[in-house]
């Protein structure tokens, strides 16, 4: 049935720690330049002195300060842990035996070490190519490979071996499949129910480029929280989502709430847009969705042929948005420099647990589970 869907479809050092960030670095290198090659000629973005001319202004400058062209120091309050420990060793080797992506090594995300370190991973299905090239986002992007049939077999092993609390999975866009990947999500969440009865998933999707029908088979494989991120705020979505629609990404979510699943968002600041665009972004996610959750990170430059980064926001500002988010109805906000939209997400669960439980199904049964 599965086939038949988806063919239609600043402290010192020791020597070990300098060595980990070493070999760190350069495996994020070597895979960054698989994804993004330096164009002939060398790195057109390197600084070469004074510019004769300033053409910043003319991409994202939406603030008083002029854009940064290119990826400039990182402010103090940006630190993230370097990948390595025991708990680390054992989530990647799990991933690399079962043939795994995962969107924290895809996307270069800067919480892998914290994350792998303390057990928990985010997985990545459909493949590790993406149909679509929205500015900011460091998964390669091209024509994917055939659909693999067994993925969601072994992602349910290997989240078995895992013995997680709580998982989030995710996926590239599969815009050239019928059902954008749909049979294969839903075969993967049940699949995964059923091999970790005592786990809660979370599942992080894409717009299926406004199909319901193939929402909905999502939907129906009943996964504990079900997020799609909006990303940026309305103005910003023709450069930094190309191929997104701001109005589709909220019907989306809309559908999700509609049919009793715990929803969930998240957003990215520090690329262009406004103070006041956030807070109506916020609004209009609650106005129109009724969403529970709500991340909210800074946008860090994966490489110089990314979008750039116009501000570093900092933690009291995003003290501000957290506030914002909460004022307007969100049950449980992330807000913070490092923050991703599955960074911390078994303790979201926790504290979506007492606030939720009266009215969404999905979350009775998970506390059922655990009890």
């Amino acid at each position: 049935m599965l086939e038949d869907a988806v063919s239609q479809s600043p402290a010192s050092r020791s020597d070990s720690e300098v060595c980990v960030r070493a070999t760190a670095r350069s495996d994020a290198v070597a895979r960054t330049l698989a994804r993004h090659p330096k164009p002939l000629g060398g790195d057109t973005a390197r600084s070469t002195g004074v510019s004769l001319i300033n053409l910043a202004g003319m991409v994202l400058n939406n603030q008083d300060a002029p854009s940064q062209m290119r990826i400039g120091r990182k402010p103090d309050w940006l630190r993230a842990r370097v990948p390595g420990g025991e708990g680390f060793d054992r989530i990647k080797k799990i991933v690399d035996d079962h043939k795994l992506h995962t969107v924290c090594q895809e996307a270069s995300c800067p919480n892998m070490g914290e994350c792998w370190g303390r057990g928990t991973a985010t997985i990545m299905i459909l493949g590790d190519t993406c149909t679509r090239s929205c500015g900011f986002c460091n998964v390669k992007t091209g024509r994917p490979a055939s659909v693999d049939l067994d993925e969601p077999k072994r992602v349910a092993e290997s989240l078995r071996l895992m013995k997680l609390r709580h998982v989030v999975i995710t996926s590239v866009n599969r815009d050239e499949l019928p059902d954008g990947g749909a049979a294969i999500w839903a075969e993967t969440i049940r699949r995964t129910h059923e091999a970790c009865p005592e786990m809660s998933v979370e599942v992080l999707v894409g717009d299926f480029c406004g199909d319901e029908a193939a929402l909905q088979v999502v939907i129906d494989a009943r996964p504990e929280i079900l997020a799609h991120n909006m990303e940026t705020v309305k103005r910003m979505h023709p450069a930094v989502r190309p191929q997104a629609k701001y109005e589709r990404s909220l019907r989306v979510l809309n559908q999700i709430h509609d049919a009793g699943l715990v929803t969930k968002t998240g957003i990215m600041v520090g690329i262009g847009e406004k103070d006041e665009e956030v807070f109506e972004l916020l609004r209009d996610v609650q106005d129109k969705t009724h969403a529970e959750i709500i991340t909210i990170g800074q946008y860090l430059q994966p490489t110089r042929n990314h979008l750039p980064i116009e501000r570093w926001v900092t933690p009291e500002k995003f003290v501000e948005y957290r506030a914002a988010a909460l004022e307007y109805g969100f049950r449980v906000c992330e807000s913070g420099p490092l923050v991703r939209s599955s960074y911390h997400a078994e303790e979201q669960v926790d504290l979506l647990v007492g606030a939720a439980r009266e009215t969404h199904e999905g979350m009775r049964d998970l506390l059922k589970r655990k009890s």
